[in-house]
């Protein structure tokens, strides 16, 4: 058994039990580790010379959650009940933590306990948080990197080892419910004002000041006040007016984040509510009860396995080409530096990478730079960076019109104009200053990767990292292989996203790539009900309700309408009678009007002097007057759905996608896709094939060609089996 925690006991009596997970850098709780936790805790509690106790971590951080294949574990050993596995596996991390918590006392007298510091020195997210949560005293470095939270529902599930009873006994359902269910991480200050942690101090004093508390403990200092006799939710219990009030408006909140379609989320909700209606023991039974029927739920299976294991997956390697050595980035050009250049310009720097930012002008090329300068500032502000930080960041980028200055690099990031000409002449020039092992990526966007490489001396070099806007927030990026593209450029790319810690996805080259190719029909769909008469309320509720972030009418707004005539018009050259322009009405006639989106605060939507959106044009109904009769609520929602996902599978089934991975990850990541599925091929895992199939001819039947069911969905309707299941079994 590999060593993860360690204990000492100092002189003064206080035991220090120490997490290091060796070879990782960040502490990740396993089922060994579980078990020495426990054991050292009953070293503490057992032994007479110990006073208390300081449970804390070796590394920058102290926790970065569970490993849930743990709890996949539990499911899969216990065959033919999982249900009882999971609830006995949670169960027995309950009764250490409840072991923790309680730390010795007495039952019925509540004295005898030993006082328990948490001490961490940095993030700590999930199980982490949740051992905090047990404990006497929370103490938490000023550390500006550190984050703490309850992240747990923004992979599906919720906080199921005593942080969801627990945070809210503490803090009242009310006060609880935004940190349990938007899952953010808070930086220190913000946590102490949450009630996730007690005190926040400077790292240095971090040990002593945890220890001068273990120390000077009192016997009322560590009984939590469920323990005590007369204790009350803050807020209210269900049965008292307030609390009745309370546990309303949380009603409220959740379904008014979660639309109703995360099951996680209800299910945290009903876990705090009948656990507020008994004593402590029994509501971390019903938490556990719940959270196992969550583990259940194909919807968070799902989740987990693309948000959480497939996209660590991906992001260390998983489809990197093998026997390619290191191609870690140095140095990179970034041909323009407009907020495309500028965005890869930041991330690149906060890497550590040398940068040289390159535009047409000097002006130009600084207004660039000081985009860079000014994200950084606003992170100052927000203690998300420091001056320092900063400096060093600044100090790397190189902002000018002289290409000499690219001598050097390594990897040339492409993000000029959208014109091939352009990306040409540009592409010429490059070449003649880099050295022959350079490559060269596109960040195209919709032009193909293949046609652009002609331009290039190397195309075997030349490659698509296309990234989505604002570089710095989106977490996808989408690497184009061209047909002459070989693995080393593969490797390259893939090398560069894993150092500026985003998620990749690799792709052959085809028309509008993956994302872009599932992103316009959504967009297109929206359109096309407008001009039927649907109403535009309608249209983007649907959306909501599946869980997209933004309906298509909206999207189109953020994306700009412009850009989707320029791609309409470049589309129906490229595709000639293939074009099915039955959405261009609507774009071309909002285009013709001036009502080019959120940039122009004019669109779909109405936008005020600040560019705040408001209420849907109104001119909608006046261009395309809605129907009398609607369709089926239900039907949209289909039509919003099942449009992308074909297009997904298509991609698949031509070879675009070669892996069903990247097609959920890219997906979830690259355009919001119903998160609470998986991405669309764990939906249609979740649907069944033979019931989309079904779903497919009806819609093709009623609206088109573009609903047919590719001859893939039918093969796995014939079989009985899933997208996942079939990978499965072939991979065996």
């Amino acid at each position: 058994m590999t060593q993860q925690f360690f204990y000492d006991v100092d002189s003064d009596g206080v035991a220090t039990i120490t997490w290091n997970q060796p070879e990782t850098s960040l502490n990740v709780m396993t089922f060994e580790g579980f078990q020495q936790l426990d054991g050292f805790v009953d070293d503490a509690l057992g032994d007479d010379a110990v006073k208390g106790l300081i449970i804390t971590s070796a590394k920058n951080d102290f926790a970065g959650g569970m490993d849930l294949k743990v709890l996949a574990k539990m499911r899969d050993d216990a065959g033919d009940d999982p249900a009882k596995g999971i609830f006995d596996g949670v169960m027995s991390i309950h009764n250490i933590l409840r072991k923790i918590e309680r730390a010795g006392m007495e039952p019925k007298t509540n004295k005898g306990g030993k006082p328990v510091a948490w001490a961490s020195p940095g993030t700590s997210a999930g199980i982490g948080t949740e051992i905090a949560l047990s404990c006497h005293r929370r103490f938490v470095a000023d550390n500006p990197k550190a984050k703490i939270g309850l992240p747990e529902i923004l992979v599906g599930i919720f906080p199921g080892s005593g942080g969801t009873t627990r945070f809210s006994r503490m803090v009242g359902p009310m006060m609880a419910a935004p940190v349990l269910l938007e899952g953010k991480m808070l930086p220190p200050a913000k946590a102490k004002s949450a009630g996730l942690v007690d005190e926040v101090v400077s790292a240095d004093e971090l040990q002593a000041r945890a220890k001068a508390w273990v120390l000077s403990a009192s016997h009322d200092d560590i009984i939590k006040p469920w323990d005590k006799k007369g204790y009350k939710m803050p807020g209210g219990a269900p049965y008292h007016p307030a609390g009745y009030m309370t546990f309303v408006g949380a009603v409220a909140m959740v379904h008014g984040k979660t639309q109703g379609v995360y099951p996680a989320a209800k299910a945290m909700l009903s876990a705090i509510y009948e656990g507020a209606l008994v004593d402590f023991d029994t509501a971390i039974r019903i938490e556990a009860r719940w959270f196992t029927s969550i583990m259940l739920n194909p919807s968070s299976a799902a989740m987990i396995r693309s948000i959480f294991v497939n996209k660590q997956a991906l992001e260390k390697g998983a489809v990197r080409p093998e026997n390619v050595p290191d191609q870690s980035v140095k140095k990179v050009g970034i041909m323009g530096a407009g907020m495309m250049g500028a965005g890869i310009a930041i991330v690149s720097a906060m890497a550590g990478i040398e940068v040289v930012l390159i535009d047409r002008d000097q002006e130009a090329a600084d207004k660039g730079k000081a985009y860079v300068e000014g994200y950084l500032d606003k992170g100052i502000k927000r203690r998300k960076t420091t001056p320092e930080k900063k400096e060093a960041v600044m100090a790397l980028i190189t902002a000018t019109t002289d290409y000499e200055a690219l001598k050097g690099a390594d990897l040339i990031v492409e993000a000029v104009f959208e014109d091939v000409g352009i990306k040409a002449e540009v592409t010429a020039k490059v070449e003649a200053v880099v050295g022959e092992d350079c490559i060269f990526a596109t960040n195209t966007s919709t032009l193909p990767i293949t046609e652009l490489a002609k331009a290039s001396k190397r195309p075997e070099q030349f490659i698509g990292i296309h990234f989505f806007s604002p570089v710095e927030r989106m977490l996808l990026v989408e690497i184009i292989k061209g047909a002459a593209t070989e693995d080393r450029a593969v490797a390259k790319a893939l090398d560069y996203v894993r150092q500026i810690r985003k998620t990749p996805i690799v792709v052959n080259d085809a028309r509008f790539f993956y994302a872009n190719r599932c992103i316009i029909p959504y967009i297109n769909e929206g359109l096309r009900m407008v001009k039927e008469g649907v109403e535009p309320a309608l249209i983007e509720n649907a959306a909501k309700q599946l869980g997209f972030p933004l309906g298509p009418l909206q999207l189109n707004d953020e994306t700009s309408i412009d850009l989707g005539v320029k791609i309409a018009k470049a589309t129906k050259l490229a595709m000639g009678d293939a074009y099915d322009d039955s959405a261009d009405e609507v774009l071309f006639k909002l285009y013709a009007e001036g009502r080019l989106g959120r940039k122009s605060k004019a669109g779909f939507y109405d936008y005020d002097e600040k560019g705040k959106r408001a209420l849907l044009w109104k001119g909608l109904a006046e261009n395309w007057p809605v129907a009398d009769e609607q369709p089926d609520f239900m039907e949209v929602k289909h039509r919003l759905a099942m449009v992308q996902t074909l297009e997904a599978v298509r991609a698949y089934e031509q070879g675009v996608l070669e892996d069903i991975r990247e097609g959920d990850v890219g997906a979830i990541l690259g355009w919001g896709f119903m998160p609470w599925s998986g991405g669309p091929f764990s939906w249609l895992d979740i649907l069944g094939a033979d019931q989309a199939v079904a779903i497919c001819d009806q819609l093709s039947a009623a609206y088109g060609e573009r609903f047919a069911a590719p001859d893939l969905l039918r093969d796995l309707a014939a079989s009985g089996e899933g997208f996942y299941k079939r990978a499965a079994n072939r991979a065996a």
